[in-house]
């Protein structure tokens, strides 16, 4: 499995602390089958995202791995919150936030609210030709309460990834319930762990990914955990998915496969068709 969020970095946020704990979690990821990471260090008012420091963090943490033999690739992602700042600036150097330098970038909605002008920034975002994952929208209160905004999103070629602790209850039940009507429904593309530490936030999807094929399918649950993560990681175009229901209804507006209708594919040029 690949897990594309996740704060395996350490010293750089709210994640690993240390090499040690970097290299606990990575052990409790390999025991759960995941054999790729992407470590997704925060940018927001809180943190700062600085390059720099998280190719260092990839350089200690890939060598300490190899002398651990523990085997689990890593590569570079980001949490992106949306600050003008950082819109501004991703806008500005595509490929600086995004997942292996590519054209996916995950996006973190705010704790509460959702602001007006959100619709505006995933355009811009997109047009400067990046390909956007929204992390976790079933932990949103505001999302729980009414999904209409995610609907319109995802419309718009937005994908989305779920936490699987929210999968198994672990991020209570109104992101439980939320997770489930998602994947009953097919709005999820990717799941993730979110992981920031070995115990409350461990990388655990294995247990998620059982569940997921029991009551979805074991198509569906490969899809969220291997094939979609993996055409992400290697900047391909995701292949054809099953069709989201209670999306588009008979809407003739949308006679295209959905995911192919605004959004080029990865490495073939910037912005909406």
């Amino acid at each position: 499995m690949i897990d594309l969020h996740h704060h395996l970095l350490p010293g750089l946020d709210d994640g690993s602390p240390d090499l040690e704990t970097s290299l606990a979690m990575a052990r409790i990821a390999v025991q759960e089958g995941i054999t790729r990471v992407v470590a997704t260090p925060h940018a927001n008012y809180t943190y700062q995202f600085d390059p720099d420091r998280i190719r260092a963090g990839l350089e200690q943490l890939r060598g300490a791995l190899a002398a651990a033999s523990i085997p689990l690739q890593v590569a570079s992602g980001c949490d992106f919150h949306l600050s003008f700042e950082n819109i501004q600036d991703a806008i500005a150097h595509p490929a600086k936030y995004t997942v292996n330098g590519g054209d996916y970038l995950l996006i973190e909605l705010p704790d509460f609210g959702l602001s007006p002008h959100l619709d505006e920034a995933f355009y811009e975002l997109g047009l400067a030709g990046m390909r956007l994952i929204l992390t976790h929208p079933e932990r949103n209160p505001t999302l729980q309460q009414d999904s209409s905004r995610l609907a319109d999103w995802m419309r718009i070629g937005i994908l989305t990834q779920v936490t699987a602790g929210s999968v198994t209850g672990e991020m209570g039940r109104s992101a439980q319930r939320m997770a489930h009507r998602l994947l009953a429904d097919r709005w999820v593309h990717f799941l993730a762990t979110d992981a920031h530490n070995t115990r409350s936030r461990a990388p655990r999807m294995r247990q998620a990914y059982g569940l997921i094929a029991r009551k979805y399918g074991h198509e569906y649950a490969d899809r969220l955990c291997r094939i979609n993560p993996e055409a992400v990681y290697e900047n391909r175009q995701l292949p054809p998915q099953d069709e989201p229901r209670h999306l588009y209804k008979d809407d003739p507006r949308y006679t295209r496969r959905w995911w192919q209708i605004f959004w080029k594919a990865p490495g073939t040029g910037r912005g909406p068709r």
